[in-house]
């Protein structure tokens, strides 16, 4: 048997796309986009959870959309729900559905945590620990109580991606440089590695600039993604909102396919078991529904 759950297996050396814009659909039509996804060869939907859907609610009706794809949480917050909940949670989903889920986890940001939620965001790395080992020991008395799931965490610097190679089954990191996807391998060891890529597909300097300032804005602002970008040699002048030229040519990869294949490749050469793409559009809430298909056929050969 392998040594990572059949989901992380079955992501081993493919492409995937990370995406909230299911969330500008209705909830009974959200898994249209996992099946549009599915269909274009797309080996995995990575969601995240912030302002919008509960995450693994979301999860369940991309899910039922599907047949083949993984979909996978990236990343539910640890302060969005206990423990038991979210261990017994995704050992249901993973159950129901063909073992095509990855319950990605992840501590937030603390405007997240305390404004939204009301948490305080204290010892972010000591919750995340503490809430594994809960998931460890949380019980379960249904069928599926005994079920193996795969479970990856959201890891930017040296300690967290520690932790998930001890007690997790890798990592998903985000906003990274293939430089960081070198240093995660050389701390995961032989844990999955997954990493996400933002692209702007086509499209002239100055409307990629656009696009890309506009992704960056939100991060800019947030501790983790600074310190993060500060250990890969940027510096503060680099972090206003939007980031900077700099910032932007090194987070966001802008070009036609063979650019696009060409970072996908730096980041498997550097270690990555699995590419997320992030293609950012003209409207950051809506599908990018052209630039899904024109990429399909290159990254899903």
């Amino acid at each position: 048997m392998s040594a990572w759950p059949s989901s992380l297996e079955h992501l081993r050396g493919t492409v995937g796309i990370w995406t909230s814009t299911h969330e500008s659909l209705p909830a009974a039509r959200s898994g249209e986009i996992a099946s549009e996804l599915e269909s274009l060869g797309y080996a995995a939907m990575w969601i995240p959870e912030a302002w919008g859907r509960e995450a693994l609610t979301s999860a369940g009706l991309l899910l039922h959309a599907t047949s083949r794809i993984v979909v996978a949480t990236g990343i539910a917050n640890i302060w969005g729900r206990d423990a038991v909940s979210a261990s017994n949670a995704a050992k249901t989903l993973n159950a129901a559905f063909d073992e095509r889920f990855v319950l990605g986890l992840g501590v937030s940001h603390q405007p997240l945590v305390e404004r939204l939620r009301g948490h305080d965001y204290v010892t972010p790395l000591s919750a995340m620990r503490e809430y594994l080992t809960a998931m460890d020991a949380a019980p379960m008395f249904s069928p599926e109580g005994d079920q193996r799931f795969a479970r990856v965490i959201a890891a930017l610097g040296p300690k967290m991606i520690e932790l998930g190679a001890t007690l997790a089954d890798g990592v998903l990191t985000y906003l990274v440089t293939p430089e960081h996807t070198h240093q995660a391998r050389l701390a995961v060891g032989d844990k999955f590695l997954g990493v996400e890529q933002a692209v702007v597909l086509g499209q002239d300097r100055e409307e990629f600039l656009k696009r890309a300032h506009a992704h960056l804005e939100i991060y800019t602002g947030l501790d983790n993604y600074r310190n993060s970008w500060r250990r890969l040699g940027f510096v503060d002048e680099d972090f206003v909102r939007g980031g900077s030229v700099r910032l932007c040519d090194a987070m966001v990869v802008h070009g036609d396919e063979g650019a696009v294949l060409a970072r996908i490749d730096e980041h498997r050469q550097a270690g990555a078991d699995h590419v997320c793409l992030q293609l950012l559009g003209g409207d950051l809430s809506n599908p990018p529904l052209d630039d899904w298909r024109r990429l399909a056929p290159a990254v899903n050969s």
